[in-house]
């Protein structure tokens, strides 16, 4: 497993706790940490999660709720909302990741971290939301079949 989902496990793993346990205490960061042993990098990138979802929460949860059909964001499960937050911020913010790959990875957490549906689930609303934040880029249209025959020709 690389680096990367590492760290969004960890990440999410530390959003699910805070979110279980309410209010953040100052210690609590540490205590996750040497209750989940992570080598420095991946650490570093769950950290850099997790400060940015934290950060933008308030915004994360106004964009997931529309897309939420007959759920209320406080009544999912807390490993689902937390997928969905992690998910959210990366289409927000980390226009470098690509926002398949960031779909696959929240599908493939909520499967091996939450249970029954949630893959399904967590792939239809962040499926909602990619599209609404990021437009497709046109792939560059091969030429028509007439414009090559007439290049040959000439």
């Amino acid at each position: 497993m690389g680096k990367r989902r590492e760290g969004r496990e960890a990440a999410i793993q530390f959003l699910f706790a805070r979110d279980m346990q309410g209010d953040e205490k100052p210690e609590d960061p540490e205590v996750f940490w040497t209750l989940h042993s992570a080598k420095t990098s991946t650490r570093a990138y769950a950290e850099s999660l997790i400060k940015g979802v934290l950060l933008h929460r308030d915004d994360i949860d106004r964009r997931i709720v529309p897309l939420l059909q007959n759920f209320r964001l406080e009544r999912l499960a807390a490993v689902d909302r937390n997928v969905l937050r992690l998910a959210a911020y990366e289409l927000l913010h980390c226009p470098e990741v690509p926002a398949p790959v960031i779909l696959n990875e929240a599908i493939d957490i909520a499967k091996a971290l939450s249970a029954g549906e949630s893959g399904s689930f967590v792939n239809g609303v962040l499926d909602k939301l990619a599209k609404s934040l990021r437009k497709p880029v046109p792939r560059p249209q091969a030429p028509a079949a007439e414009a090559v025959l007439d290049a040959d020709s000439q």
